[in-house]
């Protein structure tokens, strides 16, 4: 994130690895982190412009009509399908799937420092859907893209498709397709667990707040702040070292255990991953929105949208439950299944 020389920007990245050096009681969450979070882009293939070709229990699905000019359901997504098309023959001939990812997200999308290997539950679907379309779990690459990347990566052809924990909502549908709910999530506030921060409310007036650019958090907060300081002064300008707005959400918790901020407002399930590795911090209140997650792809692949679609069918009746015991259990107990499909007539 930081840019080379002796301007304000790079005095501020020294004080920031200064600061992170004299941190106290965060283990070595700081220190991974820092490696992690703030050099994401850098430790796993790099975003290309080269194109790649053109807590509930799952049910039966429901079938919804299409409605052009509103919005009264995103999560309805394309009827699955195991046809082939113009989108899953360009990833055959290729030979492999590619999929944006976060990498820096415990439990969802990280690299184990120990074997250097991508884990995590978005991961795990990403495997399933290449061992679906390829015949291999091990036929996927991954790029590692910030949150504020994830419709740009899909819209510029550098990724086949985005497994990285990305809400669906009005506003996104207009810009990406998205398959049916793999999950479902909340926004809330994550802060120190001496903090007087209560959760999403008043007691955020005047506390310094971050969340990630293109989030929905940070969108939650434009609609209402409660007086907190989420902004950065250049907010959306590419070369501003922003506090307030980041990259990645890792970067929000670097934030909080440096003291720039005072409180993080991300999606529970992402929070309750960092809560996992800091002792230090919990989630505050509670969620104050019911969020979906969907694998995005780009508009007009719906080939592909329909073979995701018929993965989650069979994913829902085991390997989904085998996921969230491997991942998420201990951090989000008490799931009991995955958000039931709905399905739109076209």
């Amino acid at each position: 994130m930081g840019r080379r020389g002796s301007g304000p920007a790079a005095r501020r990245g020294s004080a920031r690895r200064g600061a992170a050096g004299r941190l106290r009681g965060w283990g070595g969450v700081a220190a991974m982190a820092v490696a992690c979070g703030l050099t994401a882009a850098l430790t796993l293939v790099p975003l290309s412009r080269s194109g790649l070709g053109s807590a509930q229990v799952s049910g039966a699905g429901s079938v919804l009509p299409a409605k052009a000019d509103t919005c009264e359901d995103p999560e309805a997504s394309l009827p699955p399908s195991a046809a082939d098309g113009p989108s899953i023959d360009a990833i055959k001939t290729r030979g492999k799937l590619v999929v944006g990812v976060d990498q820096n997200s415990y439990r969802w999308g990280y690299r184990d420092p120990a074997t250097g290997r991508l884990e995590g539950f978005d991961i795990d679907l990403a495997r399933a859907i290449a061992e679906d379309i390829l015949g291999s779990r091990d036929a996927v690459i991954f790029r590692a893209i910030p949150t504020n990347q994830r419709i740009a990566a899909l819209e510029n052809g550098t990724v086949d498709l985005v497994v990285r924990t990305m809400t669906i909502n009005c506003s996104r549908i207009k810009q990406v397709a998205f398959s049916t709910a793999y999950f479902q999530a909340g926004q809330q506030v994550l802060a120190p667990e001496n903090s007087p921060v209560k959760g999403y409310d008043s007691s955020l007036k005047g506390k310094r707040v971050c969340s990630a650019e293109g989030s929905t958090a940070y969108e939650a907060l434009e609609r209402q702040s409660f007086g907190a300081v989420f902004k950065d002064a250049h907010d959306g300008l590419p070369e501003d070292e922003d506090i307030h707005t980041v990259p990645n959400q890792l970067d929000c918790l670097v934030r909080l255990q440096m003291g720039e901020v005072d409180a993080v407002v991300t999606d529970n399930a992402l929070a309750a991953g960092q809560a996992a590795q800091d002792p230090a911090v919990t989630l505050k209140g509670e969620p104050f929105t019911t969020e979906y997650y969907g694998v995005a792809a780009k508009l007009g692949n719906d080939d592909l949208v329909r073979r995701v679609n018929q993965v989650l069918v069979d994913y829902r009746k085991g390997p989904w439950m085998k996921a969230y015991n491997t991942w998420l259990s201990t951090v989000l107990p008490g799931i009991t299944g995955p958000p039931a499909p709905k399905y739109r007539i076209n």
